[in-house]
């Protein structure tokens, strides 16, 4: 049984060929990964954009005038997490930056599929109240990362 209901758009050009060319069952195997690790279920937006897209809304909602690779919103940012007896809370949106992944896993020596992996994990756990603004957080945080993503057989290269 699905732990999620997913959206998934793309104002940009889906960057990955079969067998992963498909946006939406890409981001369903990723996020039903995350979601059946910490034990969530619930609905998430995942919006794919450019540079320049996430320039602008890293600027408007972070006050941070630079590209970045991936932007949470919580639904229920400050406020206790989703209710797990509602039937499907709204997690929140993920946003992804398509052309910082693509330098990044350039840049890592890993494939894109990985990299879009690691950021869709990554803005999962922040929907979910992780964070890494300590050492302890970011530990958890990225071990869970690490391990998610090698269950689903995403290893670093």
């Amino acid at each position: 049984m699905s732990r999620l209901s997913i959206d998934v758009t793309c104002e940009v050009d889906w960057p990955l060929a079969p067998p992963h060319g498909d946006a939406h069952a890409f981001v369903q195997r990723v996020l039903e990964a995350a979601a059946e690790r910490i034990e969530v279920r619930g609905e998430v937006s995942v919006l794919f954009v450019d540079d320049e897209a996430i320039h602008e809304l890293n600027r408007t909602y972070r006050q941070v005038d630079r590209p970045t690779d991936v932007l949470s919103f919580p639904m229920n940012e400050g406020e206790e997490l989703a209710d797990p007896d509602e039937a499907e809370p709204m997690l929140g949106d993920i946003v992804v930056s398509v052309d910082r992944a693509r330098e990044q896993a350039e840049s890592y020596g890993h494939s894109l599929e990985r990299e879009l992996a690691f950021l869709l994990v990554h803005g999962f756990l922040h929907l979910n109240g992780y964070d890494h603004e300590d050492e302890a957080g970011e530990r958890e945080m990225f071990g869970l990362q690490e391990e998610i993503l090698q269950g689903i057989g995403l290893t670093r290269s």
